[in-house]
């Protein structure tokens, strides 16, 4: 009635509010547009920057830039580190705004089923097998890329070369290896410029693009393969300089002052090439803890080959550098915290549920990862899990799947174990509850859940791979029940299991999948590859038992620090730092610097990094400390709320029937899914649709199923009904 008031008195009243919303809307695409234009302009800008530098034109363009900027209190220095990391600091706080309306916008759109299937370049594969693993169109165009690079800076490299005339004192030889050898060591900077971008996990700039970093992480190997390379072709270089001159071992220890320090450079070499080394297949797989632990030494990587180049120098490589400072800084903060275990689920396979205790301003999706660590197993190991929840299941908690495979997770069942008593169902006294110190670092990954995107759906996975499509089918079934925007006709989940122990997982989605509404339409495939035939009788149940809280400290929430994070402190923490960064390096060429005539190379790069350490820890530390206590306030009432979210914390044992399982599965024993006959039954059915292909097990399981999309797409013609598939991996591998 108020209503209808309303509108007789204020016949435009309702127009003017849609105008508004119009108005408002179309402001919010125009402001996204305009920052998206401006985000690609400096990044095409910035990466044209390294494709010119090796050219006549891109040194004289260099020259010119340094010649009308070197006034400044920051000389050389400051023009080159404003040419080549200035597009990229601009872009991280463009991003911040950006991702606040991108995020609106993608909350509230629907997805629309109705659109001619097309080929996309990031989820077509081309590369399905060999030493790269599975490689998108994508993905490829990008390697391509860096190749051309490396081939036009080598040839433009040794045309100049060839051109200029030998120095004073070297022969004509000499001085062609000599400049060889830089002129790797020039492109090996432009490569270590890249280096560390892939790999600051809380990063908006990972976030910006919606790259995750379980895939960044293949990003960041395939660039250190390459830096690897050219620093090694730099260091012969040298080397055989050195003994066509003789004396190789004065030359190795020298430490000049006016130009690069070779004895920090061949340590800062050391140091990588064991770290290289130890990525080797067969190293990593056998000897995982050895990797981990060496590839700690990046700091000291750093650290000389700062000394080795100089400040100005290593100017040109410290974006990614701070950025990784700055990502490490905050999970330092983050994982400080003991984290409540609320509960704990056992499954008759080993798997274990941990749910653990979180703020409700903690974002995350349901393709996100965590790292958990326990003390009590070792302070420094951490472990990346899958999130197995949606984050509509509840505000103020998060869970993950643990299967014992290993001496860690094994040593984790023990403690839980010791923690509950099962057999008794009773729970164990508080100090002995003290021995579960949990600690966690996330959630990360992709910024928004790209699985909304299609509205049909194969998830393939292999063993505890299931975790996070058992979060993404608890994620559309809550949107489709709270908020009815997400329309998903269909979901096919294909699953190879060894065992058939191991379908008493499916028990997560028992209360979910037989009350799907008639616009979902989901179907479970389960594999059993190990067991020729049924184990279980049709009575026989599966027992899955529920254990205690563990932990009851009044403050045990993750850290609202990093993982998906808040957007605006990630852009005053990132902003605070760099203008920190500026005004120590003022300070210290105006007061130290230039009155003392401060010239040695390899103390200026020293000091260089004492302001990026002091930026982050001073500037960027005062916003944490903000932060820390803005989230704490925010979440002040968290605790009433997670009350009544708190999972019961009796031992309860729930019982599945093998008839319960199979009423939303069927299954097969002793045999493989044919993917070939699966893909093309759902193309059949589903016809002309893009469909979403999301595959987390092993490698082999990947390419498996990214050669079957592959050659679908190949068979397919331009005029066929048949769907598209498009190929994701949610995979995690150091």
């Amino acid at each position: 009635m108020a209503a209808t008031v309303a509108e007789e008195e204020h016949p435009f009243l309702l127009e003017d509010v849609n105008n508004n919303i119009k108005s408002s809307s179309y402001f919010a695409s125009f402001a996204k547009w305009f920052l998206k234009s401006i985000m690609w302009l400096l990044f095409l800008s910035w990466i044209a920057l390294f494709f010119l530098v090796p050219s006549d034109f891109g040194a004289q363009l260099y020259s010119n830039w340094v010649a009308a900027t070197s006034g400044s209190v920051f000389g050389e220095t400051g023009s080159a580190l404003l040419i080549f990391n200035g597009p990229i600091f601009i872009i991280m706080l463009v991003a911040v705004p950006y991702l606040a309306l991108f995020r609106k916008e993608v909350d509230q759109q629907k997805i629309h089923g109705n659109a001619a299937p097309r080929l996309r370049l990031g989820t077509f594969p081309v590369l399905v097998d060999g030493p790269f693993g599975v490689v998108s169109a994508a993905e490829l165009i990008g390697m391509f890329l860096f190749l051309v690079f490396i081939l036009w800076a080598a040839y433009s490299y040794t045309i100049a070369n060839f051109e200029m005339l030998p120095s004073l004192g070297d022969t004509l030889l000499e001085y062609r290896f000599r400049m060889t050898a830089y002129r790797f060591g020039s492109m090996s900077l432009s490569i270590i410029a890249f280096l560390f971008l892939p790999i600051a996990r809380g990063s908006i700039l990972l976030r910006l693009v919606d790259i995750p970093f379980e895939r960044a992480t293949k990003y960041h190997a395939w660039l250190g393969h390459l830096t690897m390379f050219l620093l090694t072709l730099h260091g012969l270089g040298y080397m055989i300089l050195w003994i066509m001159r003789g004396g190789v071992l004065a030359s190795i220890l020298e430490w000049k002052d006016d130009t690069g320090a070779n004895f920090a450079g061949v340590i800062s070499y050391a140091f990588g090439l064991l770290m290289w080394m130890t990525t080797l297949p067969y190293v990593k797989k056998r000897y995982f803890e050895l990797f981990f632990y060496t590839h700690q030494l990046y700091i000291l990587f750093v650290f000389f080959f700062a000394l080795h180049v100089g400040d100005t120098v290593f100017s040109k490589a410290m974006g990614g550098i701070i950025l990784l400072m700055l990502d490490r800084f905050l999970r330092f903060f983050q994982s400080r915290r003991t984290v409540n275990i609320i509960s704990t689920t056992v499954f008759p396979c080993g798997t274990m549920k941990l749910v653990f205790s979180k703020p409700r301003n903690l974002q995350y999706n349901a393709l996100n990862f965590i790292f958990l660590r326990v003390r009590e197993i070792s302070w420094l190991q951490w472990h990346p899990f899958s999130v197995s929840s949606s984050p509509l299941d509840g505000e103020c908690h998060i869970s993950i799947l643990v299967k014992a495979v290993g001496s860690w997770t094994s040593m984790l069942k023990e403690n839980i174990s010791n923690a509950v008593s099962v057999e008794t169902h009773e729970k164990i006294p508080f100090p002995a509850c003290s021995r579960i110190s949990a600690s966690l670092e996330g959630p990360y990954g992709h910024e928004l859940p790209y699985y909304l995107r299609y509205k049909n759906l194969i998830l393939v996975a292999g063993g505890s791979g299931i975790t996070p499509f058992l979060a993404i089918v608890s994620d559309i079934f809550h949107r489709v029940k709270r908020e009815n925007l997400y329309c998903r006709t269909n979901i096919l989940i294909v699953w190879a299991v060894k065992k058939s122990n191991e379908i008493s997982l499916l028990s997560e989605l028992d209360s979910i999948v037989p009350h799907f509404s008639d616009k979902l339409n989901v179907e479970i495939q389960t594999f059993i590859t190990r067991e020729p035939e049924p184990l279980l009788e049709s009575a026989e149940v599966l027992k899955v038992t529920n254990g205690s809280v563990f932990s009851s400290s009044k403050d045990g929430s993750m850290s609202i620090l990093v993982g998906s994070g808040n957007k605006i402190w990630s852009g005053v923490y990132f902003f605070a730092s760099s203008v920190g960064f500026v005004i120590c390096l003022s300070i210290l060429e105006a007061c130290y610097i230039q009155p003392f005539d401060i010239l040695s190379w390899w103390y200026k790069g020293l000091l260089f990094l004492v302001c990026m350490v002091v930026s982050v820890f001073v500037f960027g530390g005062v916003v944490v400390g903000m932060w820390y206590y803005w989230g704490k306030k925010a979440s002040s009432n968290v605790e009433t709320q997670n009350d009544r979210e708190r999972i019961d914390d009796k031992v309860v044992t729930k019982e599945i029937t093998s008839e319960a399982l199979a009423s939303f599965s069927t299954f097969r024993y002793g045999c493989r899914p044919d993917f070939k006959e699966i893909f093309d039954l759902m193309s059949k059915r589903w016809s002309s649709v893009d469909i979403g292909v999301i595959v987390c097990g092993p490698a082999s399981l990947e390419s498996s199923v990214a050669s079957e999309i592959r050659s679908h797409i190949f068979r397919r013609s331009s005029s066929s009904h048949d769907s598209i598939f498009h190929f994701n991996s949610h995979s995690f591998e150091f």
